[in-house]
């Protein structure tokens, strides 16, 4: 199957996601504990300008305002029954945006975790999570999404329901976890375990990787990760503006444009085809990490050591991977996918 992405992917050596969603919201009024999928229907105009303020920074696929799009995520909103038409409509918004852009922008379908735990912990079955997900598959479709784009996700269960419901939907996707836990993903997952896992699926995704987690340098790590298992399939790479703070009550990361330009060119001499950022990533972040990209030439895959150099140094002595001898991988023990 062919698509927007595929041909931009055949095309370039390097692609340039899109920033942060919550952030950009919040600094245009979004409320802490409002659901940002509502505004798609009453702030229209407020969704497209995230979407113009990414593609006008250089952005060549940005993802819709749908990451808790979900019925799981909707229903603590009493809107559960709002799931088609919440995610049809962030598509929408999105196409508007990127048939208006005069060059090849591709609309990507957010499409995050339900936030439920899988059985026999939790109450979440497989049929359940793929029937979730391929609910805003769907509306995501109908809106005109280029391809589907499953992000921080913690539990390899979930991500296979995801696969599935990609599957159903007829719709190609991407796939990325957070690895926020001493290089691991909340539910243990490793770098090697995610390379291993996409391969395994039916319907491998297009591109894979990591978004979020802590700071830039420990998705850097995790990038090393993926390429050391030796995969050839597109990497993502979408990791925060620097740390979070907090102050005068609101939540900043302390990445500058200039640290976001020096993690782009980093995670592109590290193998990865699809570098944007996460939480805090702004449109002069963006531009930043556009500029680098293009006037810096590609290097040598860079070590630990000059990534901590450029990029501030690691949350953890462990990288997840298990090579280490360390005490935090005594502590967790190996966790298998």
């Amino acid at each position: 199957m062919t698509n927007a992405l595929s041909r931009l992917l055949a095309t370039h050596d390097w692609l340039l996601a899109d920033g942060a969603t919550g952030t950009n919201l919040f600094n245009m009024g979004l409320s802490s504990g409002e659901a940002p999928e509502l505004w798609n229907v009453d702030h229209p105009d407020k969704i497209r300008a995230l979407y113009r303020g990414a593609v006008e920074a250089g952005s060549d696929l940005f993802l819709t305002n749908s990451f808790g799009g979900n019925a799981s995520r909707l229903k603590l909103h009493n809107a559960q029954g709002r799931v088609h038409e919440l995610n049809r409509v962030a598509a929408t918004l999105g196409r508007e945006v990127a048939d208006a852009a005069g060059r090849p922008v591709v609309v990507a379908g957010s499409m995050g975790p339900t936030g439920d735990i899988f059985a026999p912990l939790g109450t979440l079955t497989h049929e359940l999570a793929v029937e979730m997900f391929h609910e805003q598959a769907e509306g995501l479709k109908a809106g005109g999404a280029d391809v589907l784009w499953v992000e921080t996700i913690s539990a390899p269960e979930e991500f296979r329901a995801a696969a599935e419901a990609a599957l159903l939907a007829g719709m190609e996707w991407c796939g990325t976890m957070s690895f926020d836990t001493a290089g691991r993903t909340m539910m243990g997952v490793t770098s090697a375990q995610l390379v291993a896992l996409v391969e395994k699926l039916p319907n491998p995704p297009l591109a894979f990787g990591a978004n979020c987690g802590v700071g830039a340098s420990d998705l850097m790590r995790t990038i090393l990760g993926f390429v050391a298992a030796g995969t050839e399939r597109p990497i993502i790479a979408k990791g925060n503006a620097g740390i979070p703070k907090y102050h005068d009550g609101h939540i900043h990361y302390d990445g500058t444009p200039e640290l976001m330009g020096e993690y782009a060119v980093l995670a592109r001499d590290a193998g990865a085809t699809i570098i944007g950022g996460c939480c805090g990533t702004m449109p002069e972040h963006l531009k930043a990490m556009r500029a680098a990209l293009e006037s810096r030439p590609r290097g040598p895959r860079p070590s630990p050591e000059l990534i901590s150099e450029k990029l501030g140094g690691f949350s953890s002595a462990s990288d997840g991977t298990g090579d280490d001898e360390g005490p935090s991988r005594e502590r967790r023990g190996r966790r298998r996918v």
